[in-house]
């Protein structure tokens, strides 16, 4: 047992020390400042891919996202084509709360999304059902989008299942003029 010990111990450093993150304010100076629902009211067009735990891109996509903005609510139509021919639907309702968050929710999203946004940053946290050879799976997902200019956002999303990285999603999103 003695020897296990140290062991033990690096270990849980070693998770403890990965649960650590950045926070989206560190990105509050940043330039374009990121509106949420002004970048996403009208149509907007992403294209992305799924990279297992290894890098291999396994499934790649493109989304139409048609954004209403009612208040402080933003609907986003999203549909998903992708390579193998699939499709998918999903209807998010996002609404603006207090000090630049957000929550929002879904219909294959897991109890309620969690937003922040500062600068040019967006984080967005959330657990996904997903469907993976006839099952479901709940994967939580860690979306980090950076406002590149007036129309041009980047994506990067970190899936995990039990705090263990399955994969990362990378969306570029384009605003139509």
């Amino acid at each position: 047992m003695r020897k296990l010990a140290p062991v033990l111990l690096l270990i849980l450093a070693a998770l403890i020390g990965g649960c650590s993150t950045i926070s989206p304010d560190a990105y509050r100076t940043e330039q374009p400042r990121l509106d949420v629902f002004a970048y996403f009211d009208g149509t907007v067009d992403a294209w992305g891919q799924f990279e297992d735990r290894s890098g291999k891109v396994v499934k790649r996509f493109i989304v139409e996202i048609r954004g209403r903005v009612q208040g402080d609510r933003l609907t986003l139509d999203e549909d998903f084509r992708y390579s193998d021919g699939t499709t998918q639907k999903r209807v998010w309702t996002i609404e603006r709360q207090p000090g630049g968050r957000y929550s929002g929710a879904a219909g294959d999203v897991v109890g309620p999304a969690s937003g922040e946004a500062a600068g040019n940053a967006l984080r967005w946290r959330y657990v996904l059902a997903l469907e993976v050879d006839g099952r479901t799976w709940h994967v939580d997902f860690d979306d980090w989008m950076y406002l590149q200019d007036e129309r041009m956002m980047l994506n990067r999303s970190v899936m995990s299942k039990f705090g263990i990285r399955l994969g990362e999603v990378v969306i570029a999103f384009r605003k139509r003029a």
